[in-house]
């Protein structure tokens, strides 16, 4: 049966994208363009793919839980660029003034 009959991708080709590793509707739009002409299709793919289906997805779930390492820089006055004194946002050059 086709899933987008747009570019006339079948459920087969859809299974066989995601059997190959395409975990999302857009890495399946990638593989075979289902989903990027009308969008029509998009839910169906959805559906097919269903959810926890794929391994680096949930490397991806497991990574966002609370306690998880997280790559984010967070916090003000941290990072690559900033300095103490210079108000986060703020145009270089602009310090703030000392806290008496």
């Amino acid at each position: 049966m086709y899933v987008c009959s747009c570019f006339g991708i079948t459920e087969k080709q859809v299974k066989e994208h995601a059997d190959a590793g395409a975990c999302t509707p857009r890495q399946i739009a990638s593989a075979c363009k289902a989903g990027t002409d009308c969008g029509g299709c998009v839910r169906a793919i959805q559906a097919m793919l269903g959810r926890g289906a794929c391994p680096r997805r949930e490397l991806l779930d497991r990574k966002r839980m609370p306690g998880a390492a997280d790559d984010t820089v967070t916090g003000a006055g941290s990072g690559p660029g900033t300095e103490p004194g210079i108000a986060p946002g703020a145009a270089p050059g602009i310090a703030l003034p000392d806290a008496a």
